[in-house]
Formats: C-alpha cells, sequence, structure tokens
C-alpha cells in the first residue's frame, strides 16, 4: 500500500493516522505539490487534489473516498449519519482554511472586507464554534475516523497560524489529550515544514 500526499497535509494527516491507528504499514511518498513535484501531481490524480492510495492496482482519490476503501479492506468499524454530518462541517472549516492559506501565499491581503473571504472566515468561525460545542458535550471522545479529521484540520490550522487557541478551550485541551495517539508525532507537519 503507498500514500501519495503532502506531510503538510491535513487530508493526508488523517489517512496517516488512520493508519497507524489500525496497524497498518504503508509507503508515504511525501510530494511538492506546489512546485517540483507537480507533474508527479498530475500523472497521480486528474483533479490534482492528495491524497492518492495505491493499492495494488487499485487506485484511489480523496480522503473520504479513501476512508471507505479502508474501512471495508481493513474492516474497520463504519461511521453514521451524524458522524458524517460531523465530517461535513470538519471539511467545510478546513477547506475554507485552505482557501484563505492559498490566497495569502498568493500575495492577497485576506484580512480585506471581501465578500470571499468573509464567507470562508464565517465558516470557520460558525463551525468551530458548534465543534467546541460539540468536544466541550464529548462526542469526539472515541478516537475514531471523524475525531482523526477533527485533529488534523484544528492542528493544522494552528500550525499555519489561521487558528487562535485562545478562542477554543475545549478544541485546545482535547487536541493536547490526543498527543500519545498512534502516528500522531510522526505525521506532524511541523516536522516536515
Amino acid at each position: 500500500m503507498k500514500l501519495i500526499g503532502s506531510a503538510t497535509s491535513p487530508y493526508v494527516r488523517r489517512i496517516r493516522l488512520l493508519l497507524a491507528d489500525a496497524g497498518q504499514g504503508y509507503e508515504f511518498s511525501d510530494l511538492n505539490i506546489y512546485g517540483e513535484d507537480r507533474e508527479e501531481l498530475r500523472r497521480q490524480n486528474p483533479t490534482l487534489k492528495i491524497p492518492v492510495l495505491h493499492d495494488g492496482d487499485e487506485v484511489i482519490f480523496d480522503s473520504r473516498v479513501i476512508y471507505r476503501y479502508l474501512q471495508d479492506k481493513l474492516d474497520l468499524p463504519g461511521i453514521n449519519w451524524k458522524q458524517e454530518n460531523l465530517l461535513t462541517m470538519i471539511d467545510g472549516a478546513n477547506d475554507s482554511m485552505v482557501a484563505l492559506l492559498l490566497t495569502q501565499r498568493s500575495g492577497i491581503d485576506i484580512s480585506e472586507d471581501k465578500l470571499f473571504y468573509n464567507l470562508q472566515r464565517e465558516r470557520i468561525e460558525q463551525t468551530l464554534a458548534e465543534l467546541e460545542k460539540l468536544v466541550a458535550d464529548d462526542a469526539f471522545e472515541v478516537w475514531n475516523y471523524p475525531a482523526m479529521c477533527l485533529y488534523s484540520m484544528f492542528d493544522w490550522g494552528v500550525f499555519r497560524g489561521l487558528l487562535d487557541t485562545a478562542g477554543y478551550p475545549h478544541l485546545s485541551a482535547w487536541l493536547a489529550e490526543q498527543q500519545d495517539r498512534p502516528g500522531i508525532h510522526s505525521s506532524d507537519p511541523r516536522t516536515a515544514a
């Protein structure tokens, strides 16, 4: 099994955490998707997105689809519709943070009062406020795929300087409690940046 992606991607990290938790070995190909490895990304996935999973003749795109594939292959517990909604919330906030980071890296001031930036910030704030309540209510006390996705998203937002942890005390405490989980340290984007 080979996972292709970037060591700093929160979407790749969630799959790395899932594989580590399942005790599944894999080869990791860390690409610089905005630099010298762009052509390799083109060869791997026509949508130019990561992660990509190779398993024998199977090539699977997108972290949620990869999760479904691994759930079947490794006989992992499924997730219910409530958890699917949690993943949609997490992905929405994560997508907005990625959009802001890429805009910022393009030399554009994301603090401007512009509709696109305002909508991204609103989605992040609204979603994180809800996730803060859910964490306080122990909705993420079980370490499963939704929890791994939350961990990857929130830690990435902190890593990229897009989130102030002071506004999210329950999420911050929950994040700290997960530090000894399998794969947390080996997938830390700070070690790759």
